[in-house]
């Protein structure tokens, strides 16, 4: 039996900056001619994804095995466009966030890109054509340009739940990928794209403090009901001033006390090396007094989070709006609670994993 034909090395190294595909065009350049491809896919070592564009890796998608699957899932919809449409295309809406590695989108989006020539074209194969005028670009990837971040997230918006829509923009903030001034813009561009209606009041919501997606749930969870945070990221100090940690949420008891809440991630702190970290820091903060310290995980977001909350605050006294969040450090400990009680020892909830 005659051996396989070796694939140049080429293809491995453009492929692998292309979320495992390559184009016609690309192969061209390297020496795999049509015959060759019409070989290969009739072998399996490549799959046709669309006409003209084919993926080296011959497993499904979604039945891939990689540390970043789901970042893959949503960039390899991008680069797909862009290779269908070819040299000179442009990556917009969540394709384009997708490529900036913005934290906080869908799981699955759709593959939206504006061809060369700026023109609509039937849909095919899951990718959407897009005419888009006068938006702003910046080269990409060679040969290929993307959407600006405001006419990204202007486009995308209206495509997202709310949930996903301020987490993109929490992490855009976050990161500063994106500033307060660019959201505005990016508001007013997407008024005149469809779907926006729902989205306005989305926009007011986010808070470049929120660290992680699950961190904007959990955020918008209690503001949902009623019993929004009184700060995000608040550093607590014991009463000589010692750092002892940042907290994700926090709230402000009328009794001088916090009702502290993290936000854990399977993913970050379900590694052994987090696990130590955070029982060090809970130690501290129940050791410093003060603080009634709660932690919850994903799954708990929707309901678990909401209905241990409510009640707590409820009991306590607490109404929204009273603290004025200026940023300050918190000192905890007795001296720290305006009744002179002695605090309220530290409450753990399991990790769930």
């Amino acid at each position: 039996m005659r051996p396989l034909k070796a694939l140049p090395v080429q293809v491995d190294v453009i492929a692998s900056r292309q979320e495992g595909l390559i184009s016609a065009a690309q192969l061209d350049g390297i020496g795999v001619d049509a015959q060759w491809r019409y070989r290969l896919v009739r072998q399996g070592r490549l799959i046709r994804v669309t006409q003209g564009v084919y993926d080296t890796d011959v497993v499904p998608p979604d039945q891939r095995s990689r540390a970043d699957l789901l970042d893959h899932l949503r960039r390899r919809p991008a680069w797909l466009g862009l290779l269908a449409a070819g040299p000179g295309s442009t990556a917009v809406g969540l394709c384009a966030l997708a490529l900036y590695k913005v934290k906080g989108l869908p799981r699955t989006i759709r593959s939206e890109v504006v061809a060369p020539d700026g023109l609509w074209r039937p849909a095919r194969d899951g990718i959407t054509f897009r005419k888009i005028g006068g938006i702003v670009t910046g080269r990409f990837g060679g040969d290929f340009r993307i959407a600006s971040v405001a006419d990204a997230l202007a486009l995308g918006v209206g495509q997202m739940y709310r949930d996903d829509a301020v987490a993109v923009m929490d992490d855009l903030l976050h990161t500063r990928s994106a500033t307060a001034d660019d959201l505005a813009r990016a508001h007013d561009l997407a008024r005149g794209h469809r779907d926006v209606e729902a989205t306005h009041s989305w926009w007011r919501l986010p808070d470049g403090r929120s660290e992680s997606p699950l961190e904007t749930s959990a955020r918008l969870a209690c503001l949902d009901a009623g019993i929004p945070p009184d700060t995000l990221q608040l550093v607590v100090r014991d009463p000589d001033g010692a750092h002892l940690g940042r907290v994700d949420l926090a709230w402000r008891l009328p009794d001088g006390t916090w009702l502290l809440v993290e936000i854990d991630g399977v993913s970050v702190h379900s590694a052994p090396a987090a696990v130590f970290r955070d029982r060090t820091r809970q130690n501290a903060l129940a050791s410093a007094g003060g603080s009634r310290l709660l932690r919850f995980t994903a799954k708990d977001l929707r309901g678990r989070l909401v209905q241990t909350l409510e009640p707590l605050l409820r009991e306590a006294g607490w109404a929204p709006g009273c603290y004025d969040d200026v940023g300050q450090p918190a000192v905890l400990g007795p001296s720290a609670v305006s009744t002179g009680k002695a605090a309220t020892a530290a409450l753990s909830v399991p990790f769930e994993a």
